[in-house]
C-alpha cells in the first residue's frame, strides 16, 4: 500500500513538473517572441528619432520632416475614444452588476456584448462611416473618430469593469445599506473606489486598442496628409497608424521611406507604453491605498 501510495505521488509530482514547464516554456516563447519584434523595430527605426522627426511636419511628399501631426492626432484620437468609451462602459457595467435583474434577458445582453468584442475593427469603421460621419454630418473628424474608437474599446471596458464590480466583496454594500445609505451612494462611495484599479486594467487594454487601430479611423479621421494641426473637433487629423500604412502602401518612394516607417512605428509604440505606463501607475497607487 505505501509503494502504491508514493508511486501515485511521484507520478502526480512528474504532472505537475511537467505542467509547470510547459507553462513557463510558454512565457518565454511570447516575451522572446514580443522582445525580438521590439528590438527589431529599435535596431530599423533609431536612426530616424531625432528633435526635428517629433517636433515638425512632413515635407516634400512625407520623405522627409517629422511626424508631430499624427503624433497629436493619435493622442487627440486617444484621449477622445476613452474619455466616450470609460463612462459608458462603467455606467453599462454598473447597470448590469448592480441595478439589472438577472436573467434570460441580461444573459444575452452579455452574449451580445461578448460577441462585439470579437467584431473586426475594419467593422465599426463601416458603422462610423455610416452612422457618424454621413448620418450625423461629423465628416471625417476626430469627433467622429473618437466616437468610432470609443464603441470599439467599449466591450473591452464593460468586461473589465463587470468582473472589478463582482470583485468587491457584497459584505460591504450590506453593510453600508444597513446603516441606511441610499444604493447609489454606496455604489458611488464605498463600490467603485474599490473596483476602481480592476477597471483601470480594462481601460489600459482599450488605451492600447484605440491607439493602434487603422481601419476605423482610415473611414472617420484620418487624413492622407495635412501640415495644419486641427482647430476643433471637426477637423481630419493625421494619426501614426494610418501614416505607417500610408508610407508603407501607397506613399511616394516606398523604400526610401523604410527609416521613416519604422521611426513611426517606434514612436507609436513608445506613446503607446506611455499612456499604458501613467493607467498602471494610477493602477498601482490605487491598489496599495485599497480600503480592503
Amino acid at each position: 500500500m505505501h509503494q502504491i501510495q508514493a508511486s501515485t505521488m511521484k507520478w502526480r509530482y512528474l504532472q505537475q513538473s511537467l505542467f509547470f514547464a510547459l507553462i513557463r516554456g510558454a512565457a518565454l516563447i511570447i516575451t522572446l517572441a514580443l522582445g525580438g519584434i521590439i528590438l527589431y523595430i529599435i535596431i530599423h527605426g533609431i536612426s530616424a528619432i531625432s528633435w526635428d522627426f517629433i517636433t515638425k511636419p512632413p515635407t516634400h511628399s512625407m520623405t522627409q520632416g517629422g511626424i508631430m501631426p499624427a503624433i497629436l492626432g493619435t493622442i487627440y484620437l486617444t484621449v477622445g475614444a476613452i474619455s466616450i468609451g470609460l463612462p459608458l462602459g462603467v455606467a453599462s457595467a454598473i447597470y448590469l452588476t448592480e441595478y439589472a435583474r438577472q436573467g434570460r434577458v441580461i444573459r444575452l445582453i452579455r452574449v451580445g456584448i461578448n460577441c462585439l468584442a470579437g467584431v473586426p475593427s475594419v467593422v465599426f469603421g463601416l458603422f462610423g462611416l455610416a452612422f457618424f460621419v454621413i448620418i450625423f454630418k461629423f465628416g471625417s473628424s476626430i469627433l467622429a473618430g473618437s466616437l468610432t474608437l470609443g464603441f470599439l474599446i467599449l466591450p473591452t471596458i464593460i468586461g473589465a469593469s463587470e468582473e472589478a464590480l463582482k470583485s468587491v466583496p457584497k459584505t460591504f454594500r450590506e453593510a453600508s445599506l444597513a446603516l441606511g445609505v441610499s444604493k447609489w451612494q454606496t455604489i458611488f462611495r464605498i463600490v467603485l473606489p474599490n473596483a476602481l484599479p480592476g477597471i483601470l486594467t480594462g481601460s489600459i487594454l482599450g488605451i492600447g486598442r484605440a491607439a493602434g487601430e487603422t481601419a476605423p479611423i482610415m473611414f472617420t479621421a484620418a487624413a492622407f496628409f495635412t501640415s495644419k494641426l486641427p482647430g476643433s473637433v471637426f477637423d481630419e487629423v493625421m494619426a501614426l497608424p494610418y501614416h505607417i500604412y500610408v508610407l508603407a502602401t501607397a506613399g511616394t518612394n516606398i523604400e526610401e521611406t523604410r527609416p521613416i516607417q519604422y521611426g513611426t512605428v517606434l514612436v507609436l509604440v513608445a506613446l503607446v507604453l506611455g499612456i499604458n505606463m501613467i493607467a498602471i501607475i494610477i493602477r498601482a497607487y490605487m491598489r496599495r491605498n485599497k480600503r480592503w
